[in-house]
């Protein structure tokens, strides 16, 4: 579900001060909890997830047609590898081509092997409890941020932030275009997809032989 922004506030977090100039564009609590441990595999899921390929149909073919307007208007498509997508546009604003000179020097090859090629991300980070990779496209500077949230009692639910920096006029009234779609649309979907996704792997991690 969508919580307020100002979750944000109860703890402390080392993206804050990498995207310090960026707006918080969502702040979700993900249908995934687990232990103090269990983030690895909350950070395997999101990596392997086939998301949108496996999401409803409505879902998919809004992706298919952000893609045609990709097409169309020189947008680029929203589905294209980090790694075919050649050199990225700079983050607006400024003359950075990534955030990773942001990162705290000693964190900054701790996500090199996060699985996500293939994935329009590039990642930054990965500690025990924190993820952040980014994605750039030509209509905004994009990270998304994965948390391992203490809930209590040894518990722990995970929680996701969008983190943007719209690209000039075109860039503010794009995202403010899709955003009924993906608040009733692409957001729930993939909710759904990650609760499905999660409760299988806890059987399958609770299984014999496993």
């Amino acid at each position: 579900m969508k919580v307020s922004n100002d979750v944000l506030k109860t703890q402390r977090w080392i993206i804050t001060d990498i995207v310090h100039d960026f707006d918080v564009e969502d702040v979700w609590a993900l249908p995934i909890d687990g232990g103090a441990d269990d983030f690895g595999a909350v950070i395997d899921l999101m990596s392997f997830i086939d998301f949108p390929e496996s999401a409803p149909l409505p879902v998919r073919l809004l992706w298919g047609i952000r893609d045609l307007l990709g097409r169309m208007f020189g947008l680029g498509r929203i589905s294209t590898s980090a790694d075919d997508a050649g050199v990225w546009p700079p983050v607006p604003g400024t003359g950075e081509r990534s955030l990773l000179g942001r990162v705290p020097e000693e964190l900054r090859n701790t996500a090199t092997d996060s699985r996500l090629a293939g994935k329009p991300f590039r990642p930054l980070y990965l500690t025990g409890t924190e993820f952040a990779d980014e994605i750039s496209n030509r209509t905004m500077y994009g990270v998304m941020h994965l948390a391992w949230v203490d809930q209590g009692g040894g518990r722990y639910q995970g929680q996701m932030t969008v983190y943007v920096k719209p690209r000039g006029a075109v860039g503010k009234a794009y995202m403010a275009f899709i955003k009924p779609f993906r608040y009733a649309i692409i957001y729930p979907a993939l909710m759904r997809y990650l609760e499905r996704s999660w409760a299988v792997s806890r059987v399958a991690d609770r299984s014999p032989g496993a």
